[in-house]
């Protein structure tokens, strides 16, 4: 079952880029266009802004309950895997 979503946010040059997050099975694809680009970019490693952003969302989708948090759990060994972290809600750093 494909598990797809998406978000946008300006660049730091004041371009659009809009940034869709698909899990089909246990992979995570994700693939990213600015608004002028006609083709998209597929990433065989995610940016870790990237994956910071997607989970945020998860995680917002989460609260409302239209997510499993194993998907938030996956994305966030993927973060650490690659050496980072994320903020939690109420503002602490994760461990």
């Amino acid at each position: 079952m494909r598990n797809t979503h998406v978000w946008k946010h300006n660049t730091e040059d004041g371009g659009k880029r809009e940034v869709r997050a698909e899990k089909f099975g246990a992979k995570w694809r994700i693939q990213a266009k600015l608004k002028h680009d006609e083709r998209w970019t597929y990433y065989e490693e995610s940016e870790l802004a990237d994956l910071i952003e997607l989970r945020r969302v998860l995680w917002n989708k989460y609260q409302r309950k239209h997510l499993a948090f194993e998907d938030v759990a996956a994305v966030e060994k993927m973060i650490e895997d690659r050496g980072g972290t994320w903020k939690e809600p109420d503002g602490e750093d994760a461990t």
